[in-house]
């Protein structure tokens, strides 16, 4: 899953994108690079950002969205709210992805229900300008685990089929590095579920902090993509179905040599892995 920001304050690429034609070039690079979903989303989930207001959101990525999906890109829609996704889900978007896991906004497990749509329920706790303070852990994988299963089961008792629904541990929301880490190291707790598992570590902040120099200064995250196709590697081995990053080739290039070490196949092993209810189509 190639990620798309097209907002102005993204925490790595904020900005950069945020012209429909920009945003379009770089969701058909990302796609030709491997990406077989494009997560377009318009407001940050960066620490402490602001706001935006559904109307703002909404005209940054419908655009992209319809732009994308008229030229054959499976887009998926990175919002916490059901207007918008509902919007995207109109304008071509194929997939729902919710930092909140459903909690933001309540109506959203209807809208994904009606559309039958996959949605993926990520794990957080708190707001995003102050989910820190919700950084409280007995054992954070066997937490995020039971909290994930809490939100799924809100979603089938919703109506949402239990074949579209995807989980992602939430690398980063309400998490400090070494929770990160543990949920990393015990990616197959998840995995065991049964579920997709989609694993979000594209230079996030962890891997600034493992990288930080002599002098405790974390590694910016244009330079932690080292680090990245490290963590694809991790998510690969253990069993997740997909991982949302930025730089779509070095990751796709990633999953391809883990797929051939597992299967013994020396060239051509397909990059994607198919999940039933979750193809393309």
């Amino acid at each position: 899953m190639g990620i798309l920001d097209v907002t102005p304050d993204s925490f790595s690429d904020g900005g950069r994108h945020d012209t429909v034609d920009a945003a379009v070039a770089h969701g058909l690079a990302m796609t030709a690079a491997g990406a077989d979903y494009v997560d377009v989303g318009g407001e940050s989930t960066r620490p402490g950002a602001a706001r935006v207001d559904a109307a703002t959101e909404c005209c940054r990525v419908l655009p992209v969205v319809a732009a994308l999906s008229r030229l054959g890109v499976a887009v998926s829609v990175d919002t916490t709210r059901a207007q918008v996704a509902a919007a995207a889900l109109d304008a071509g978007a194929v997939m729902v992805d919710d930092v909140s896991g459903g909690l933001a906004d309540r109506d959203m497990a209807r809208v994904v229900a009606e559309a039958g749509v996959p949605w993926v329920l990520v794990h957080r706790r708190g707001r995003i300008r102050d989910m820190y303070a919700a950084a409280t852990y007995d054992d954070v994988v066997a937490d995020v685990r039971r909290e994930l299963c809490e939100r799924v089961d809100d979603a089938l008792a919703a109506g949402v089929s239990p074949g579209r629904l995807v989980i992602d541990p939430g690398l980063g929301f309400a998490k400090q590095p070494e929770h990160d880490l543990a949920l990393l190291a015990g990616l197959e707790t998840l995995t065991d579920l049964g579920l997709p598992v989609l694993v979000g570590a594209s230079r996030k902040r962890f891997l600034g902090a493992v990288l930080a120099d002599d002098g405790g200064l974390p590694r910016p995250p244009d330079r932690r993509e080292g680090a990245t196709v490290a963590t694809t590697v991790l998510a690969a081995r253990a069993g997740a179905w997909g991982v949302r990053v930025h730089d779509v080739p070095a990751s796709a290039d990633a999953v391809r040599v883990v797929a051939a070490v597992g299967s013994g196949a020396p060239a051509g092993v397909s990059r994607r892995k198919v999940v039933p209810g979750l193809t393309r189509t």
